[in-house]
């Protein structure tokens, strides 16, 4: 056990890097539970989620960002604040990025963040499963070693959970020496119902065109206990468009139903409990413009 004094080590640790890089899928593994939702498509991540691993060395606490883009509007340049806002506040980075030979303008402008901090920061090139020849990560490591002073390279596959625990490694090699934040069993900061409505939003992205995730977001309107310890969980799909609540609700209520069984079999696991599910589809114009709209759903700009 890695300790000085009778102290163990802990401390902050944010993931940053372009959309849909893995960020979320690395740190369910990492801490070896879904918290994050997942989706193949980009900018799944909306909010800061704060994520606790403990084991006998002491306890990371993961920051999982959304991807640093390009914004298109008031919702994009928050989602961007959020992602930068987080270097100053940790103790490592995690810069994560595809095997890929080009570095494009996102991740030189992502590199040009990174120079500015202190912390040290990790490169992990993520998603090496999908190389046909294990040698060729050694040239994307040649890419990339000098466009910012790395503390290490880690090459991981966090969907085949490759090279995961040496991550974990030297994430404590690189953590200061102190007391934990949380308790031993705490695994998230994030409260059970928002919890819930990123798992109806999963649900959603996956399921639903191209053009209409990007536009919704989700809101509990109820979440309550019965006597008999079944949940009874009300949410409302917010989209921008009646053409796309259109598509969110499918021909007979058919789509909204694929989306809530989906959901509310998540939502039975994680809390272990029954659930009875209802969702609502409304249309909120531009919500992604609005400022006020964008708090409602639980955007928040951090000063």
């Amino acid at each position: 056990m890695d300790v000085k004094n009778g102290q163990k080590k802990s401390g902050f640790v944010t993931l940053i890097g372009r959309p849909n890089v893995g960020k979320s899928t690395l740190m369910n593994h990492l801490i070896g539970q879904k918290i994050a939702i997942t989706s193949a498509k980009p900018q799944t991540t909306r909010n800061r989620i704060q994520t606790v691993y403990t084991d006998g060395r002491g306890q990371i606490v993961f920051l999982d960002t959304p991807g640093i883009h390009k914004a298109k509007n008031r919702l994009g340049e928050y989602m961007v604040n959020v992602a930068e806002h987080t270097l100053a506040e940790v103790d490592v980075v995690l810069w994560l990025v595809e095997p890929s030979l080009f570095i494009g303008a996102g991740e030189r402008h992502i590199a040009e963040q990174l120079n500015k901090v202190k912390q040290p920061v990790i490169l992990v090139i993520n998603k090496i499963d999908t190389l046909k020849d294990p040698q060729e990560i050694l040239a994307f490591i040649d890419a990339y070693k000098d466009i910012c002073p790395f503390a290490e390279i880690v090459p991981v596959s966090a969907l085949k959970k490759k090279n995961t625990d040496m991550l974990t490694d030297l994430i404590f090699q690189y953590l200061p020496y102190g007391p934990q934040f949380y308790d031993e069993d705490t695994v998230t900061d994030q409260p059970m119902r928002q919890i819930a409505a990123e798992l109806v939003r999963e649900k959603a992205l996956r399921l639903l065109e191209e053009e209409v995730p990007h536009g919704i977001a989700v809101t509990i309107e109820k979440m309550s206990e019965r006597k008999n310890g079944m949940m009874d969980i009300e949410a409302t799909i917010i989209c921008e468009r009646d053409s796309h609540k259109g598509i969110i609700i499918g021909k007979g209520g058919s789509m909204l139903k694929r989306i809530g069984s989906a959901a509310r079999r998540e939502m039975e696991e994680m809390m272990e409990a029954k659930v009875n599910l209802q969702l609502w589809v409304k249309v909120r114009k531009e919500w992604r413009d609005s400022e006020l709209l964008m708090k409602n759903y639980g955007y928040r700009e951090e000063r």
